[in-house]
């Protein structure tokens, strides 16, 4: 009976904890968000005052993690080594560090996302909190419930949240022993960021679609052509992480010279139209403004770039542009309506970029209605079939089923 009641009161305390964590990352998130929002909306209205001065903005962010950011700099490989037990622990400096580095590559109009950071604060939260334990067992469950707590909180998806908690770290795997600390993690930071003025991207979509041959045949079509973009993205930044440091070995030079060059694209073609999280485009996609053909490669190159040469932010947010600009465009080939394609694009380049299924899956449908699940999850499960196990996430580790001889 005793140790009936000592695991009984060890659960109630991992569901306390999850709880705090997910406090603590939705309120920190709140703050990152509501800011960068602020530096968002500032940049797009003084694009020429700031672009150009992308190259220093990346100078700084480098001799900061240089001078005094440590191993912080890894950002989502350290999470992935601390999960795995690579690493004994997470710099508590990764937070600031990240959220600064971020606010900075986003003020200057460097391409990039913002969940990196969000997974960041999570993680970190929730494995030091679990370190106070010296117990691994509570310090990993935590880990995993600070990334679904740290993705609610800035996205405010509490599904969603759980999902990539889940089965980002372990593709072909659900950690399923984390699975309430992450609910309790992402619905506690939901509210808090919610609270604290955090607002839920949704999208109402009124197209009528009907399952038949014809339309099925239409979306694995669209599928593979969306997982084929979600691979280019993730093989990309993959090898471009990878030999940027073998071509220009000096991380100092490295971004200075990339910043130059994307101020100078960014400015003398587009004027800014890239920059940032993409929300503007977003923006053009759902309410019939005007989106160009070459918008989601451009988006992309701008984006791998950028984060390959030492800015740094997130993936996921420029994916979703990629892939709902992408639907867009492809839409009138298709006969499909075209904010239905852009959705579609939506969630299938980002599970064939993350090599995540129920993730995108789920963030589709709290963003634009579980009235297309059906179509989400079709596209979303080929795109997810076609990606061959690449991932932006190159540290992620792979299960895979194994057949007798």
């Amino acid at each position: 009976m005793n140790c009936f009641i000592k695991r009984k009161l060890h659960v109630l305390l991992l569901f306390l904890l999850s709880a705090v964590v997910g406090l603590f990352a939705g309120s920190i998130c709140a703050l990152f968000g509501r800011v960068l929002l602020l530096i968002t909306s500032f940049r797009y209205n003084h694009p020429f005052q700031l672009i150009p001065f992308l190259a220093f903005g990346g100078y700084a962010i480098v001799f900061m993690y240089q001078k005094w950011g440590k191993n912080s700099m890894r950002g989502m490989s350290l999470v992935f080594a601390a999960e795995f037990g690579e690493e004994k622990t997470i710099p508590a400096r990764m937070i600031p560090f990240s959220i600064i580095a971020t606010w900075i590559t986003h003020l200057f109009g460097g391409s990039a996302g913002r969940e990196g950071v969000a997974v960041q604060i999570g993680s970190t939260i929730g494995f030091r909190i679990g370190k106070l334990f010296n117990d691994y067992r509570i310090s990993r469950i935590l880990l995993i419930a600070g990334i679904a707590g740290g993705f609610g909180g800035l996205f405010r998806t509490p599904l969603a949240a759980v999902f990539f908690s889940l089965e980002v770290l372990i593709a072909g795997r659900l950690t399923y022993e984390a699975l309430v600390p992450s609910v309790i993690a992402a619905a506690t930071a939901s509210l808090v960021s919610g609270f604290l003025g955090i607002v839920p991207e949704t999208v109402v979509l009124t197209a009528s679609v009907q399952f038949t041959p014809v339309i099925t045949f239409k979306i694995i079509v669209l599928a593979f052509l969306f997982g084929i973009a979600g691979q280019i993205f993730a093989v990309s930044i993959n090898s471009l992480r990878a030999g940027f440091p073998k071509f220009i070995p000096d991380a100092r030079i490295r971004v200075l010279a990339v910043g130059a060059s994307v101020s100078i694209f960014s400015l003398l073609l587009f004027k800014g139209r890239y920059s940032g999280l993409g929300l503007n485009l977003s923006k053009e996609v759902f309410t019939g403004g005007t989106v160009y053909p070459w918008d989601w490669i451009v988006k992309m190159a701008f984006t791998v770039v950028c984060l390959s040469s030492g800015f740094q932010g997130g993936e996921l947010t420029p994916l979703f542009v990629i892939g709902s600009t992408l639907g867009m465009t492809l839409a009138p080939f298709m006969g499909l309506p075209p904010t239905f394609c852009a959705a579609l694009g939506y969630a299938a380049v980002f599970s064939s970029a993350t090599n995540t299924f129920l993730t995108p899956v789920t963030i589709a449908c709290e963003i634009f209605g579980f009235t297309y699940m059906p179509f989400f999850f079709l596209v979303c499960a080929i795109a997810y079939a076609f990606n061959g196990h690449r991932s932006i996430y190159c540290n992620q580790k792979l299960v895979t089923m194994q057949f007798p001889e």
